[in-house]
């Protein structure tokens, strides 16, 4: 009855929906590219000095323009030129540096839990950092602010634990005949490393849908 009451309301939530929805594939897209092409410069091929630059310029970029999808949503314009934006790119690019560091450092099945863990502990105070920065509805709703970044925290950091055990402990890959041309058979093969990117992608878009989707409701 109260939908009915207030005609508006409808028409606001569905917005908000879409509005979250679009922000989330679109958040999802850029950083899954980014963190993809960072990671397969500097841990799937031979990392060399220049490899690693070039990718940690493009971490740093796509982390700007993911923070700055989350700033384009909110209300204030003032927050979108704020410095806080850049202090939370360079954390984000930080947390997947650490990530691949500590696993690398530890090595094995038991390193790419602690850097799970590691990534989740960045992110959550990421996302902490994002959410008092651009968010629309500080006044009422700060109470939910750990529970609101402690779960998609979780759920990257299980994408990216995906990416990386993909990457270094399993190697598998299945070989589908599409259709013969002439003597030859047209075959697509798919690696463990290409699950690995798509489970993380996964995981990577249902973390950016539960956030936007927690920010934009009031």
């Amino acid at each position: 009855m109260s939908v009915i009451r207030r005609p508006g309301v409808l028409g606001q939530t569905t917005q908000r929906r879409l509005v979250g929805a679009t922000s989330a594939l679109s958040a999802a897209a850029i950083e899954a590219l980014t963190v993809g092409t960072w990671f397969a410069l500097v841990a799937v091929e031979s990392r060399t000095i220049f490899t690693a630059l070039a990718g940690l310029g493009v971490l740093l970029f796509g982390s700007l323009l993911r923070t700055g999808v989350l700033g384009s949503v909110t209300t204030n314009p003032y927050h979108r030129s704020q410095p806080m934006r850049f202090v939370a790119a360079i954390i984000l690019t930080g947390s997947w540096l650490v990530w691949l560091l500590t696993a690398e450092w530890i090595g094995g099945a038991e390193g790419i839990v602690l850097a799970g863990i590691v990534l989740a502990v960045g992110l959550c105070v990421q996302f902490t950092l994002e959410r008092r920065t651009y968010y629309r509805y500080r006044s009422t709703r700060l109470r939910r602010t750990f529970t609101d970044t402690l779960v998609p925290s979780i759920l990257v950091a299980l994408g990216a634990t995906i990416l990386l055990t993909a990457t270094w402990i399993v190697d598998w890959a299945v070989v589908f005949a599409l259709f013969p041309i002439g003597e030859t058979t047209l075959t697509l093969e798919v690696g463990s490393i290409a699950a690995g990117f798509v489970g993380y992608g996964v995981f990577l878009f249902l973390a950016q849908q539960r956030r936007f989707h927690r920010l934009l409701t009031p």
